[in-house]
């Protein structure tokens, strides 16, 4: 496998990966913000009142959106694997 290949199936993979887990992750961090200005203006700083709402939207959102991720990973394996000669040398 030339130098070349690897680096163009390693960028695939994590623009794959990037364009799975961006969605979680910016619902995680825009909970956390929401919930951040929430303490700050009621001054309650416990960590459960922080850790529970984000953990429950990262479960919704990941429960909402898996057919769709499900669909783009299934389309990269497809697309790799329809192709794998390149990759035995």
């Amino acid at each position: 496998m030339s130098a070349e290949l690897a680096i163009d199936l390693a960028r695939k993979t994590l623009e794959t990966t990037l364009w799975t887990s961006a969605p979680i992750l910016g619902a995680a961090i825009v909970v956390a913000l929401i919930i951040s200005i929430l303490q700050v203006m009621t001054a309650i700083q416990e960590s459960t009142v922080a850790t529970v709402p984000r953990l429950a939207t990262v479960a919704a959102v990941t429960f909402f959106l898996l057919p769709w991720i499900m669909r783009r990973m299934v389309s990269f394996t497809v697309q790799l694997l329809r192709d794998f000669h390149p990759y035995l040398h």
